[in-house]
């Protein structure tokens, strides 16, 4: 079974260490597991706990973002449904690519 690993106890969400199907491993204080709503790839982000719009979405103990829209448990945490905190464009990147839609990358 795929592991991700939730760095603070005060995370939402935790990082996949590799792709998932249908459930992770949680690695950190809080540990368990948690049944994904969707596959998601290595490297992205699970919601440990549901979110609610306009709630921050916390990672290494620290706010990076606010939900775009609610969040539930097991789903998949990228820019169709989190604004960046370190960004205010990040609404408006690809979500496959995330390149910045008004940029033109030749």
């Amino acid at each position: 079974m795929t592991t991700a690993f939730q760095i603070h106890a005060a995370d939402n969400v935790a990082t996949l260490l590799g792709d998932a199907e249908d459930r992770v491993v949680l690695h950190g204080e809080a540990g368990g597991d948690v049944a994904l709503l969707r596959p998601i790839a290595l490297g992205h982000k699970v919601a440990v706990a549901d979110i609610a719009a306009g709630e921050a979405v916390v990672k290494f103990g620290i706010p990076i973002g606010t939900a775009s829209a609610a969040i539930a448990r097991g789903d998949w945490v990228h820019l169709h449904n989190c604004i960046s905190g370190f960004d205010e464009r990040s609404g408006d990147f690809d979500v496959i690519t995330g390149a910045g839609k008004d940029m033109r990358y030749d």
